[in-house]
């Protein structure tokens, strides 16, 4: 409800923090109305907001990126989404969404007007904060999913890929994304440094290179860190770490993204390269 949200921001003196605590709560409204509505038996859950309310990410995300698992998904993108407006309108939010479905990626922006002004994060009473609500509905074939039941901001049973599926998701958006996210590279270091996150879905990340047309070989188990390290050569460190910050839970972590740090992690001691 509303009147929680204002709550839980109190008497916030820190406006960044604040806002992405605002977002991630009302992540978390809409993920529970798309679970009432049964989305979760048609998408999954993946990207980095995905990692955040699964893994504990830390850091702060914008979208709510999903994946089609079932055909006849495709067709309920727009009455779910009235669906979301229809329950965060009834928590008294004064709410919008627009909709563009256009294959293969249908859009859904839910826009929150007033709701900053209200909670004292803005002076300027028309403000809207917005979460972009995206579902791939041409995924590339291999993923594999599980469902698994989290507490935020209340109890979600989320259907989302599997931790291998999600690591081949993020490596592929390295790999073929034509500029550097800094929030990518944070992901990937996040990944990297625990040793027992499974190795990535290499018949998912191949899949999806070459439905992007990435003009790079193949990705084996021998290869991928290889890929990835090349890659890095080209990255523009001072404008990853600029664009990662605003979503850290601790900025100073951005002094993760480097090449000094992300290198090591893609060839550690022990492991030919």
């Amino acid at each position: 409800m509303k009147a929680a949200l204002l709550d839980l921001l109190g008497d916030a003196r820190d406006g960044v923090q604040a806002r992405s605590t605002a977002r991630e709560y009302l992540q978390a409204r809409i993920l529970l109305a798309l679970q009432d509505h049964g989305a979760f038996t048609e998408w999954a859950f993946l990207g980095g907001t995905a990692l955040r309310f699964l893994y504990q990410l830390p850091r702060y995300s914008e979208d709510l990126d999903f994946s089609l698992v079932t055909p006849g998904g495709a067709g309920r993108f727009e009455p779910l989404m009235r669906s979301v407006r229809h329950d965060l309108t009834a928590e008294a939010y004064a709410v919008e969404v627009t909709i563009r479905d256009r294959p293969p990626v249908a859009v859904g922006l839910v826009k929150f007007r007033g709701l900053l002004y209200e909670a004292r994060l803005s002076p300027h009473r028309e403000q809207v904060l917005a979460i972009k609500v995206e579902v791939d509905t041409n995924p590339p074939p291999g993923a594999q999913t599980e469902t698994r039941l989290v507490r935020r901001f209340g109890l979600l049973n989320l259907l989302h890929y599997d931790r291998a599926s999600l690591f081949a998701g993020k490596l592929h958006a390295v790999l073929a994304r034509g500029y550097t996210k800094g929030r990518d590279l944070f992901d990937l270091a996040w990944y990297l440094s625990d040793p027992t996150w499974p190795a990535p879905n290499l018949v998912m990340l191949n899949n999806a290179l070459r439905q992007t047309e990435w003009d790079g070989p193949a990705a084996t188990p021998a290869t991928w860190r290889q890929l990835i390290a090349a890659r890095l050569e080209s990255v523009d460190w001072e404008a990853a770490q600029q664009d990662v910050t605003p979503f850290l839970e601790r900025p100073s972590d951005a002094r993760l993204v480097a090449r000094d740090v992300l290198l090591p992690l893609l060839h550690p001691p022990g492991r030919s390269v």
